[in-house]
């Protein structure tokens, strides 16, 4: 990534040639449009994260057109976290972006695919940036795999345009749930893709009868012999 800076108005122009298409169901954004210097690093279901070579330490994500609500909840509810080790840091606010730290490690579901321990002490520490997140008046939510990385062997929280919502989605404390009762079972282990995806569809279908879902999720695992 090292590479002479571009000037800060070189890059914004690159920005604004990218084209987001998110979609309300649900699905992964599209992108439309977007120029080669720019490397995407991650996609989501408002906004796709870019990367410019130049600049090893920030990343650009470039939200869709129909979800610009979400690019001005996330200012907000950064604006709210301060600097905290628990979250990437806001650098800069565009028209269609935020300017972000560049966090760099696996998110827990890559670690499940490649086998990587998930200790007690990452569990934990995420409690503690959600605790962090609620003094500061915010309502952390929409909390998964794919939004929290291994640093160091830290915890760091990623996509927090949701915590000024309301509600509680439950979505960490049924992972807890899940962790506590299956993860042993399978610490260490490559877990396939599609087996991951399996249990995430099956609990967004199951999710409002979780005892069942358990049990169906425990059935399926002994039939296939994981």
């Amino acid at each position: 990534m090292d590479a002479d800076p571009l000037p800060s108005n070189s890059i914004e122009q690159l920005l604004s040639q990218v084209e987001v298409e998110s979609f309300s169901d649900n699905r992964i954004a599209k992108i439309k449009k977007s120029p080669s210097q720019l490397e995407v690093i991650g996609k989501g279901t408002d906004a796709i994260v870019f990367r410019h070579r130049s600049e090893a330490d920030a990343v650009y994500k470039v939200f869709g057109t129909s979800s610009l609500a979400k690019l001005e909840q996330e200012v907000n509810a950064y604006r709210l976290l301060g600097d905290s080790p628990f979250f990437p840091k806001l650098l800069g606010v565009g028209e269609k972006y935020l300017k972000l730290s560049y966090e760099e490690g696996p998110t827990l579901y890559q670690c499940l695919a490649e086998g990587k321990i998930i200790s007690p002490h990452i569990v934990e520490e995420v409690d503690h940036a959600i605790a962090y997140a609620r003094k500061k008046g915010l309502n952390p939510r929409d909390i998964h795999l794919k939004n929290i990385i291994l640093q160091n062997d830290h915890a760091k929280l990623l996509d927090i345009s949701e915590y000024v919502l309301p509600g509680d989605d439950l979505r960490w404390d049924h992972i807890k749930q899940g962790y506590k009762l299956y993860y042993p079972y399978i610490q260490g282990r490559r877990v396939p893709v599609f087996m991951i995806e399996f249990v995430k569809n099956l609990y967004f279908r199951m999710k409002e009868d979780l005892d069942s879902f358990f049990g169906k999720l425990e059935s399926w695992l002994e039939k296939s012999g994981f």
